[in-house]
């Protein structure tokens, strides 16, 4: 038992010099790969450039809100896509996050400062694009920014962190655009605009409440981050990350009820549309485009876009499937049903 122990022993030991043996020879030279953080002073004089409230900084952010502005209204993603790109935004919000741990109370205030700015030009800019352009239609883009949930926050804190991390390395820096069409920070503020232009308070809150939550979750993950890699110590940082914490939880309370009736809206929406398709003969073989879900307080709201014939379905049918639907879902349903013409032209071959 012993012999066999021993040459087992001898054979791990022959399998581990060979395999750092291996290591050595094919590895090259690993050393030269190893990145360290950015120095303390380039980290400073870089965040510093990037919250001054420069010419530069507020034309290209206008030139920003009137991309995502025009481009919340033509509901096209491909625009609003590119005025984040072009967004100067996210330098000074990441220099709050850097200069709350660092105990920086110069830049802290100059960056808050360029901020508030920012998102001022922003608003007021699509507010005077919106009285130019004389639409007053707003579609899927905007009502996207105006219902922000707990998955919001997530993304702000996921991007946060991520450019807290890019802007601490020389080598991904060209990541920070693509930090800045994750996080969205200039599309929710010209809906704020886009709102108040067009008097939906509810719009123009919601919105607000969607750059709350990118702001505050980009500043508490990328301080965060830098705390992690060695810029300012935990005693300068306590007081900055316990408000960002504290204003995060306020924010968590409207966001939880929001991915709640998200969540809910969308559970009885397959459930409409399951009904619909495989319990009715109204709608069984119909080409039916989209369900739509609204809470009110007397019923629930179902609007359903159907392509058919005209003439292919009476209202005597509908309200015999509002009245199926509110039996099977148990609450009182206003079933809304939008028909889109379709009429088949052939022509025959003689």
């Amino acid at each position: 038992m012993t012999y066999i122990k021993s040459r087992v022993k001898r054979y791990l030991l022959a399998g581990q010099k060979e395999l750092q043996d291996f290591w050595h020879t094919h590895s090259g030279d690993w050393h030269w790969l190893n990145e360290k953080p950015m120095p303390l002073v380039g980290l400073t004089r870089r965040l510093w450039r990037s919250s001054i409230p420069s010419f530069s900084f507020c034309f290209m952010l206008m030139l920003s809100s009137v991309i995502s502005t025009l481009g919340l209204l033509s509901d096209s993603a491909a625009t609003i896509i590119g005025a984040m790109i072009i967004a100067p935004l996210m330098g000074p919000i990441i220099s709050v996050a850097y200069a709350t741990i660092a105990g920086n109370r110069r830049l802290l205030r100059r960056s808050l400062l360029t901020s508030a700015i920012g998102a001022i030009i922003t608003i007021f800019t699509s507010l005077i694009t919106i009285q130019l352009v004389g639409l007053e239609v707003v579609g899927s883009e905007v009502m996207a920014r105006a219902n922000p949930s707990l998955i919001d926050l997530g993304v702000a804190l996921a991007a946060g962190a991520a450019g807290g991390f890019a802007n601490s390395r020389r080598t991904i820096a060209d990541t920070l655009p693509g930090v800045a069409i994750a996080v969205a920070l200039v599309p929710p503020l010209s809906t704020v605009g886009i709102g108040l232009a067009l008097g939906y308070t509810s719009l123009a809150g919601g919105a607000l409440l969607l750059f709350a939550t990118n702001f505050t979750g980009i500043i508490f993950s990328g301080g965060l981050v830098f705390l992690c890699q060695g810029y300012g110590n935990i005693k300068r940082a306590k007081r900055g990350l316990s408000i960002s914490i504290l204003i995060l939880l306020v924010l968590g309370i409207p966001l939880a009820f929001s991915l709640q009736n998200l969540l809910v809206k969308e559970n009885v929406r397959r459930n409409v549309g399951n009904l619909l398709r495989r319990q009715t003969l109204t709608f069984d073989d119909a080409d039916i485009r989209y369900i739509r879900v609204q809470e009110q307080e007397k019923a629930l709201v179902v609007e359903v876009e159907v392509a058919m014939a005209l003439g292919s379905i009476s209202e005597l049918q509908v309200e015999l499937v509002r009245d199926f639907l509110s039996r099977e879902l148990e609450r009182n349903i206003d079933l809304r049903v939008r028909v889109i013409p379709v009429q088949m032209l052939s022509s025959p071959k003689n």
